[in-house]
Order: structure tokens, then C-alpha cells, then sequence
């Protein structure tokens, strides 16, 4: 390998690198420390945290809660296996997978994670056909698991699954006009893909470029049609799919989100004792939590940091009514959940990349010994 070889090799991984650079990492981190600081200063209370005692049952909640975190990453580990046909192993399945969590850590919540999942995807030597129909169907798969348990929980539980029992006012109607809109959001753009995936993909590809057709809209109007373009090319793939293909990804997707918010209330019954009642009570407070974090989607922070630790408090005031306390559960859920896949993610990805760099170097001498 010449000089020239040697320099393009490096000047690709310095562009890789640079989507990990160490601004991007330690500004959410300063960003959440922050919020949770200020609110420990003006909300913390001593005597609280004195209440706290460290019980076989402290011990048994929360040692659930990691194993749900671990079953909940491998869940989604599944999911990308089936939805890449067993492409990947199940270890590389594990490395994406936390590679996937840091590069949505790191983006703005807003932004979601698909986006994050199209550029580790990309990276890999998969078919652009068989790369955004797993993003896409990824997209698919979790708006439909939230529009029908949220419906669910909805009918069986009413306005308490929104709000805290016996709250009123301006802040909680507040609450149930996000939920409102973000519920609306997820149900326009989930039917849209779903429709365009699994029925008329031209038609949303015409959508979509349609709406860049206003003066405000046309700079995304080459994002639109790539879009589009990229909802074809998925559809075609996924008429190819088998039922087994569907069940068994909707299966790992449920247990995924399920874990997700089991992980929280766990932490909660583990410093509230007998504060949920039965297997009911226990959904009611999956039915809130899955509220709040709808809410917390619109977040333009990066995975919704700050705005995660003080939407928490609010959201469970009637399950932890002392402020303090509730910080202490938000903090143990966003380390376990966030902070945690920042840590791990710094230390897999420049590995990660040194390994995609020297495949490309392979295969780039490959092809020159091949002419």
C-alpha cells in the first residue's frame, strides 16, 4: 500500500472520528449534570434521604431492574438480527446495538434514533435495500407498539395513566396537550411509513416531496426524496418477508419497550415499598411512564437530557411525592439508561472503527491484486 492509500485510509477515519468527538460526549453530560445539580440545590432535602434504608427488597428491585436492562439490550439485539436475516452475529448484533443507543445518547431526541441506525447500519457491508428497511421497519415497529399500548392503557385506566390523581391546573393541562400532540405525531408518521412500506410507497414518496414544495420547506426537499426513495426501495424488500420475519421482530420489539419502562418502575417500588398495588397498579405506572417518555421525544436536547430528569418528577408525583427521592430514582434510571451507553459507546467505537478501516484497507487490496 502506497503513501497515497495510507493518507486516504487516515483521512477516513478522522471523518469517523469526528462524528464521536469529545464535544459530543461531555456537552450532554455537562447539560444533564447541570439540570440534576440546580435541582438537588433548590429541592433536596436531608431528612428525605435519611428515610431511605437499604433492604432485601431495596436489593431484590433493583438487581431486577439491571437484569431488565440486560434483557432489554438483548432484545433489541434480536431484533436486528432477524430484521438483517442473521447477517450479523449475535455479538456484532450486541456491538450495534450499543453503538446504536450512543449515537442516539448523543443526538437530540427530536432526531430520534433512526437516523443514528441508518449511519452504523451504512457502515456495514450491508445492501442499502437490506440497511433501510431495518431502520425504517424499526421506525415502523415501535410507533405501532406505542400507538396501540397507549390506546390500551388509555381505555382501561383513562386521564390518571397522563397525569398525577388529584392534580389540576394550567401545568397538567399542559401535560395532556403534549401527550395529545406527540401522540398525534407518532400516529401521522407511523401510518404514513407503515402505508408506504406495506402499501403504496410511490404515494408516500409524492407526499413527501409535496410538502417542499412551500418556501419554508425547500431546503429539505433533496432529504424528502432520498426519503422517498429509500421507503421504495424498503418496500420492495419487505414483500419478500415470511410471517415469522414479523412476529418474531415485533416480539423482540415488545419486550425491548417493556423492559424499558419495567427498568423504571422497578427503581421506584424498590425506594417506595407497597406503593403499587398488584399486577394492575403495576401497569397503570408502565401506562404513566410510557406517557412521559412520548412526551419527552419532542426533546431538542441530546437523548433528552436536563429535560428527562425534570419531566420525571413531575410525571410520578403522586407515586414519589418527596422531591428529593424522585431525583434519586431519575438519576439511577438515567445512568442505567443513558449515561451508561455514553460510557460504554466511548470505549467500543474507536475500536469499532480501526476494524471497519482495516476491512476497507483489505478490501481495497483485494481489488487492486484482482485487476
Amino acid at each position: 500500500m502506497d503513501h497515497t492509500d495510507i493518507d486516504k485510509a487516515n483521512d477516513e477515519q478522522d471523518e469517523m472520528l469526528k462524528s464521536i468527538r469529545i464535544s459530543r460526549i461531555i456537552v450532554p453530560m455537562l447539560i444533564g449534570a447541570g439540570v440534576v445539580g440546580y435541582m438537588f440545590y433548590s429541592q433536596f432535602k436531608p431528612e428525605e434521604f435519611a428515610k431511605i434504608s437499604w433492604t432485601d427488597h431495596t436489593t431484590f428491585w433493583v438487581s431486577f431492574a439491571v437484569f431488565l436492562l440486560f434483557v432489554r439490550h438483548m432484545a433489541y439485539a434480536s431484533r436486528l438480527r432477524i430484521l438483517s436475516e442473521k447477517a450479523f452475529s449475535w455479538k456484532k448484533c450486541i456491538e450495534l446495538v450499543f453503538i446504536w443507543e450512543f449515537s442516539s445518547a448523543v443526538s437530540p431526541t427530536s432526531v430520534g434514533g433512526s437516523a443514528a441506525a441508518l449511519f452504523v447500519l451504512s457502515q456495514e457491508k450491508l445492501s442499502t435495500a437490506k440497511t433501510t428497511t431495518i431502520v425504517l421497519y424499526s421506525a415502523v415497529q415501535d410507533a405501532l407498539f406505542f400507538l396501540s399500548t397507549l390506546l390500551v392503557f388509555f381505555l382501561i385506566f383513562g386521564i390518571g395513566m397522563i397525569r398525577p390523581e388529584g392534580a389540576s391546573g394550567l401545568g397538567v393541562q399542559g401535560m395532556e396537550f403534549a401527550f395529545i400532540g406527540a401522540y398525534s405525531f407518532v400516529l401521522i408518521y407511523g401510518t404514513l411509513f407503515f402505508y408506504g412500506l406495506f402499501i403504496k410507497p410511490t404515494i408516500v414518496k409524492t407526499v413527501l416531496v409535496f410538502f417542499t414544495k412551500f418556501k419554508w420547506l425547500k431546503r429539505f426537499r433533496p432529504k424528502m426524496e432520498a426519503l422517498g426513495d429509500d421507503v421504495v426501495i424498503a418496500s420492495k424488500e419487505m414483500k419478500q418477508k415470511r410471517w415469522p420475519f414479523h412476529v418474531g421482530s415485533i416480539m423482540s420489539t415488545s419486550v425491548a419497550w417493556f423492559c424499558r419502562f419495567g427498568l423504571l418502575s422497578c427503581l421506584i417500588i424498590a425506594l417506595k415499598p407497597g406503593i403499587v398495588d398488584g399486577f394492575m397498579g403495576e401497569m397503570k405506572l408502565i401506562a404513566r411512564l410510557e406517557s412521559m417518555f412520548v412526551i419527552m421525544a419532542g426533546s431538542p436536547t441530546p437523548g433528552a437530557v436536563g429535560v428527562a430528569e425534570y419531566t420525571f418528577s413531575k410525571f410520578v408525583k403522586d407515586y414519589i411525592p418527596e422531591q428529593g427521592l424522585a431525583l434519586i430514582v431519575a438519576s439511577g434510571w438515567r445512568f442505567m439508561t443513558y449515561y451508561f451507553y455514553l460510557l460504554i459507546g466511548t470505549l467500543i467505537i474507536p475500536n469499532w472503527i480501526r476494524n471497519l478501516i482495516n476491512q476497507r484497507k483489505l478490501d481495497r487490496l483485494k481489488r487492486e491484486k484482482g485487476r
